[in-house]
């Protein structure tokens, strides 16, 4: 059995239909196995803080840095069933969803965005998923970055689905969660370590006093704040 969620599209509009699956045996696979088999072999440690951050119910932001691949796995070790009993949805560049890799990424909850130039197919899917009282999972540095303690330029895209989900369901009061991570090598090889700083929330319902542009500039600032303080604590 799958659980499936699909996006609604809007009238008149040639989009494709994206869709959200979590396989309840794929997921109750792959987490043990990573967490028994896959990351006691890679990493020598996986240290992690501020679990008692996340949010175990309603709509929420993951906002983690990008510094590898093994984010993926790292980011629900950190937040998702085994913390809060939830597994999160993950936006997911379209390069990685292609063949057999994407077949498994996407029954893991992943669906894909271009992250040059995001089609509103994905914001408007992120945002379904947030108005149902999801975890989303969105990098907002876009891509992988191999810098070591500092926050790279962040998009606004993050900003604008928060936002717009708060402003036309206010009683789903979503928030964003900086997750801030941190490897012991530039490039993660087996016997490395990794760190991991959960920030507190970002409460979008503080960011409605303007225009979306303005409040989108505002709230995508003060996340890569965040996101550079927790950073700094792993320095």
């Amino acid at each position: 059995m799958v659980t499936k969620t699909e996006s609604p599209i809007t009238k008149n509009e040639n989009q494709h239909i994206i869709k959200s699956e979590i396989s309840p045996w794929l997921i109750r696979l792959v987490y043990p196995l990573a967490n028994r088999i896959i990351f006691p072999f890679f990493f020598k440690n996986i240290h992690i803080e501020g679990k008692e951050n996340v949010p175990k119910s309603g709509a929420v932001i993951i906002a983690p840095t990008h510094r590898s691949r093994w984010d993926a796995l790292i980011v629900p070790y950190a937040t998702g069933r085994m913390v809060t009993n939830r597994d999160p949805f993950f936006m997911v560049s379209a390069n990685e969803m292609k063949g057999f890799q994407g077949w498994f990424i996407r029954r893991l909850g992943g669906f894909p965005v271009d992250t040059e130039r995001p089609g509103l197919e994905s914001l408007y899917h992120s945002g379904k998923l947030l108005s149902e009282g999801k975890m989303v999972v969105i990098f907002p540095e876009g891509n992988i970055y191999r810098t070591v303690n500092t926050v790279n330029p962040l998009k606004r895209g993050i900003a604008k689905i928060a936002l717009e989900v708060e402003a036309s369901n206010p009683e789903v009061e979503v928030k964003i969660l900086p997750v801030a991570i941190k490897y012991s090598e530039v490039i993660p090889s087996r016997g490395c370590s990794v760190n991991v700083k959960i920030g507190s929330c970002l409460r979008v319902n503080e960011y409605l006093n303007g225009s979306i542009r303005e409040n989108s500039i505002r709230l995508t600032a003060d996340l890569k704040t965040s996101l550079q303080n927790e950073l700094n604590l792993l320095s």
